[in-house]
């Protein structure tokens, strides 16, 4: 059984940074691509950002490009999510999941994903 167990989360003041962390058990973690998600209260989940199975592509959201870097550790079956001059925009629960098929990509889509975590919250004070 493919878990997700995010961590990392909290409240922060506006211009401050985190680092989300994504623990992955079950399957293998070197084969797939990874995808960071948010959603605000009222609002659709949406792409933050995605690594492929290599590592060797990435994709982000156009909100936060600059500021969020994703990465993953193949040797701890972790992706991260370093977080930077965090805005009060960038409140949200953040979902980290797992892409299907092996050697997958940097996919944006949601449906692209198969597993999912239960989500940690963000939130920034202004």
């Amino acid at each position: 059984q493919v878990q997700l167990v995010e961590s990392g989360g909290g409240l922060v003041q506006a211009g401050d940074s985190l680092r989300l962390s994504c623990a992955v058990s079950g399957g293998t973690f070197d084969f797939y691509g990874m995808g960071w998600f948010r959603q605000a209260p009222g609002k659709e989940r949406e792409v933050v950002a995605a690594i492929s199975w290599s590592g060797g592509a990435t994709n982000y959201a156009d909100a936060v490009k600059g500021r969020f870097t994703i990465s993953r550790e193949n040797a701890k079956n972790t992706v991260y999510l370093q977080m930077n001059s965090l805005k009060p925009e960038d409140t949200a629960v953040y979902y980290c999941a797992r892409c299907r098929g092996y050697y997958s990509g940097a996919s944006s889509l949601a449906y692209a994903y198969d597993y999912w975590g239960q989500g940690t919250q963000v939130t920034v004070s202004s």
